[in-house]
């Protein structure tokens, strides 16, 4: 996973393609734990990308995407947020959710 930042993640909504973004901020511990969980994630389905986005640089992305905490993962495709994820049980969970 690569960090995006404001631009790239801007550039990245304005395409009617599928994205996924994490949503972290650094000192989460459980957003440490969810990062190792989605690296795996990606490593096993190789045609998902996953973004990742430190929210503290990014309150009007919080509000506009009604981000409610962190570790918050979302899935977004034409013009619109698909689902959210908040609670990451397990890499087979999230998995499931994304594939």
């Amino acid at each position: 996973m690569e960090e995006w930042t404001e631009e790239q993640l801007d550039e990245k909504l304005n395409k009617d393609e599928r994205t996924v973004i994490f949503f972290h901020t650094p000192l989460c511990g459980t957003c440490q734990l969810v990062k190792k969980m989605l690296t795996v994630v990606e490593a096993i389905i190789p045609d998902l990308t996953i973004g990742m986005s430190n929210l503290n640089y990014m309150p009007a992305k919080a509000s506009l995407l009604e981000i409610e905490s962190v570790p918050c993962l979302i899935e977004y495709g034409n013009g619109e947020v698909k689902q959210k994820l908040y609670a990451f049980h397990s890499v087979e969970y999230v998995m499931e959710r994304l594939s």
